[in-house]
């Protein structure tokens, strides 16, 4: 295949991950349209979002593993025409519950996407043009998730929310026809036998599990029940007993427990599996794994904050709340073209620190300066830096992890970092998620002692702000005046409300912070065996 070709076909490759990874991030700006046409419960809200996180999360190994033995081109081609019309059927639903399904269905042909993707990368580009390759592929997830909201907004606002699932038709019919135009075939042999279904069912149990855990516990409790009770069709999970919450961990403990044993008896067989765990004897593999999953924490957390900040504290509208996270997506693409200019100039390993530093320095800064008088002003810089740091190390670490797997693991390989990564995005969201709200509530409750508020109404106003994410601040007028509170009281607590939220997302930016430097830290591990040239 000709250099030309390949590169028109990474265009076509990017796309493909470019429309998976936004609509990660595009229902965020576009649920206040959605519940109000669709009257969705808080419930529904919750589930229309996380299901298409856990489905991603729960299934990218067994796809990557799948594409491997079927072919990842293959493979990436049926995920494309599944997300295609599972994104066509959210567009077009009226309950619900049918959302509830596209989403699911969005989240398998997603999960097929994200691995094979990387694969196709990974076989398709060898050394210099290799970490170039990378610094594209890792640009395009970092710029994307900033990208969503943009759209999300955008299309809410001057069209139907409807558009935001349904723009996937034509976009995902111009990636078909490039996939199948420009971008080869690529599978590796395989042993003789049947595919490991036991392997795949149990990693799913495993994943989905994990991943449950770590985004719910702040709502259904770590132990002990809230008030909250998790439920799932007309389940409702018992309100006199311990939360859902340490019983999906411990299944996941079971069954991580069970899915090694059952992988090393099918490795010492002879047989195939989802997951060579020979994998992580490589240690680029290893390392690279350990160093992208602490990084993952500290890198997506924070994006759960700002657009709640920006929208709710700032006042700004989904689509100008987007354009602030644009500056992300920026530095982001930037790092393409610095990832490019490193290529052969500086280790792949010193590249994934230097993004990493940058990261963490964006990040000191938002804790420092974010504030409701610059707004988003000060804020901006930091995220463009931010960005460049998100692309450079995301796309080099990804080639330091993958330098000296073997060609017949690809997929296997792609999908064990891919999901490393998720849980680490999913824990650090977990984690900052507590700190935020933990924050916010803290520092509220001692700001309104100040305003005038009855006992009552203050705790009233605390839980609402929390457990709106900030929501509730823009509406306090609705909720105080009818009881009798002075607009002049009303202000002030609307205004003590932003400035206990933006402590909140202080306190979730020093906690990234903190993620970022054990991720920092962990990354001179890299490199050790044999050092990587960036590309």
């Amino acid at each position: 295949m000709s250099a030309k070709k390949r590169w028109i076909g990474l265009v076509f490759i990017s796309m493909a991950i470019s429309i998976v990874i936004i609509d990660g991030t595009i229902v965020n700006t576009i649920f206040p349209a959605i519940i109000d046409e669709l009257d969705l419960s808080s419930t529904e809200v919750q589930w229309v979002q996380e299901s298409y996180v856990l489905v991603f999360a729960s299934l990218l190994l067994v796809f990557g593993s799948l594409a491997d033995r079927f072919g990842r081109k293959r493979v990436l081609n049926l995920g494309i025409v599944i997300f295609i019309i599972a994104s066509v059927w959210a567009g077009l639903t009226d309950s619900a519950t049918e959302l509830i399904l596209a989403r699911v269905a969005q989240g398998v042909g997603g999960a097929m996407v994200l691995p094979t993707t990387l694969s196709l990368v990974n076989a398709n580009f060898q050394g210099k043009e290799r970490g170039i390759a990378f610094a594209i592929w890792g640009s395009t997830i970092g710029g994307m998730v900033a990208v969503g909201p943009v759209l999300g907004g955008w299309l809410a606002t001057d069209f139907t929310w409807r558009w935001a699932f349904m723009i996937n038709l034509p976009l995902g019919i111009i990636i078909l026809a490039g996939l199948l135009l420009l971008v080869p075939e690529s599978k590796s042999p395989q042993r003789a036998g049947a595919i490991d279904w036991i392997g795949a069912a149990i990693s799913v149990v495993m994943f989905s599990t994990l991943v449950f855990g770590l985004i719910e516990g702040r709502i259904y409790g770590w132990w002990n029940q809230t008030d909250k009770q998790f439920s799932l069709g007309d389940f409702v999970w018992p309100a006199d007993s311990i939360s859902v919450i340490p019983v999906a961990l411990a299944i996941f403990l079971v069954s991580a427990v069970a899915f090694v044993r059952w992988e090393l008896r099918r490795e010492k067989s002879g047989k195939n599996v989802i997951l060579d765990l020979n994998l992580f004897s490589i240690t680029s593999f290893r390392n690279g794994s350990i160093a992208a999953g602490i990084i993952s924490m500290g890198e997506f957390g924070i994006l759960f904050a700002l657009p709640l900040w920006l929208q709710n504290v700032l006042g700004l509208s989904p689509i100008s709340s987007g354009l602030v996270l644009l500056w992300l997506a920026a530095g982001a693409f930037l790092a393409s073209g610095v990832g490019g200019a490193l290529s052969g100039k500086l280790p792949a390993a010193r590249a994934v620190q230097i993004g990493v530093l940058l990261e963490l320095v964006a990040v000191i800064g938002i804790a420092l300066f974010a504030s409701t008088g610059t707004g988003w002003v000060l804020v901006a810089p930091f995220l463009l830096v931010y960005g460049i740091g998100i692309g450079l190390a995301t796309a080099q670490l990804t080639g330091v992890i993958m330098i000296d797997v073997p060609m017949e693991q690809n997929g296997q390989a792609s999908g064990s970092q891919s999901t490393v990564r998720q849980v680490g995005s999913a824990l650090g969201i977990a984690v900052l998620g507590s700190m935020l709200f933990t924050g916010v509530q803290g520092n509220l409750e001692t700001r309104l002692e100040t305003t005038g508020l009855s006992a009552s109404q203050q705790a009233q106003v605390v839980e609402l702000v929390v457990d709106s994410a900030g929501g509730a601040i823009p509406v306090l007028d609705d909720i105080l005046l009818p009881q009798q509170v002075s607009q002049e009281v009303v202000d002030a607590v609307a205004y003590e409300s932003g400035e206990a939220f933006t402590q909140g997302v202080h306190l979730a930016a020093w906690a990234a912070g903190g993620f970022l430097l054990l991720g920092f830290l962990s990354t001179f591990r890299l490199g050790r065996k044999n050092e990587v040239k960036a590309g």
